[in-house]
């Protein structure tokens, strides 16, 4: 039987019904009979279209986000890491980091979500991120043997981690903004 293929403003109800209940009740909690009766769909049409709860929820995550660090190119590696620290407001960043904050524990328990984050989630931000970085080196900015390249996805979810942690504030964009100018750019010798 042929897949019926959803609109994208459909799919986008749904990929907002999961990120509301993940949000509500956590990934433990999360069924697909709730997201169905959240999004007035029914549970064999969401697991049709996606497989499994943790694809779901990556590709909610996926969706969620507002295009590809590769697709940023203003004409240098402090502009680029600005554009994509300002592509999403102070409000949307505190609910991401909120939602990240739990998926962070979930991973721990359910290796299938951490499979399914890193393949739809994670991997394609970092071939992004790589290929801003690489931007740079071949317009002179950075020294391609820089040792602090390989370190740049550690840093940047290094400071979205520790400012709950340490300050108990959330991650705002002139935080981030401070920290790579401060910290990140100074460490690749810009």
């Amino acid at each position: 039987m042929a897949r019926t293929r959803l609109t994208p403003e459909r799919e986008g109800e749904l990929y907002e019904a999961v990120l509301d209940l993940l949000r509500e009740v956590g990934y433990d909690a999360l069924t697909m009979d709730a997201v169905a009766a959240r999004a007035h769909s029914s549970k064999a049409t969401l697991y049709r279209q996606w497989g499994s709860k943790p694809e779901l929820v990556a590709k909610a995550l996926r969706h969620n986000k507002p295009g590809s660090l590769a697709d940023i190119d203003t004409g240098s590696l402090r502009g680029d890491f600005h554009a994509a620290l300002t592509r999403a407001d102070d409000c949307q960043m505190e609910k991401d980091a909120a939602l990240m904050r739990g998926l962070s524990h979930a991973v721990h328990e359910y290796p299938e979500l951490l499979q399914a984050l890193r393949e739809l989630l994670v991997e394609p931000e970092m071939t992004g991120l790589d290929q801003l970085l690489q931007r740079a080196v071949g317009r002179g900015e950075l020294r391609p043997d820089n040792p602090a390249l390989k370190y740049i996805p550690h840093m940047l979810v290094g400071a979205l981690a520790a400012r709950q942690l340490i300050e108990d504030r959330p991650v705002d964009q002139a935080f981030l903004i401070d920290y790579v100018d401060s910290v990140v750019l100074p460490a690749l010798g810009v």
